[in-house]
């Protein structure tokens, strides 16, 4: 297995990672451990394919909207003091 070392832990942020570990009897590398894999399977890296699919149905929402270059001037100046 690999392995790392996390540097500059802010010390509240360690205080907090050991009280969790000890309620979970855990070790603190366990337990961050755990945290890691929460944290990144909560929030799973799309796929290329993820993103092209989502690219392709936001275009088609926004297809019925067209502004004319007069319009897109005409709001920029209204947006400015």
């Amino acid at each position: 297995m690999a392995s790392i070392t996390i540097k500059n832990i802010d010390p509240e942020l360690y205080e907090r990672l050991k009280k969790q570990a000890a309620e979970h009897r855990r070790s603190i590398n366990n337990e961050a451990i755990v945290c890691i894999e929460r944290s990144l399977l909560q929030y799973p890296l799309p796929s290329a394919e993820d993103w092209i699919r989502e690219a392709r149905e936001i275009r088609e929402s926004v297809t019925q909207y067209v502004v004319s270059d007069e319009e897109f001037d005409r709001m920029k100046r209204e947006g400015r003091p």
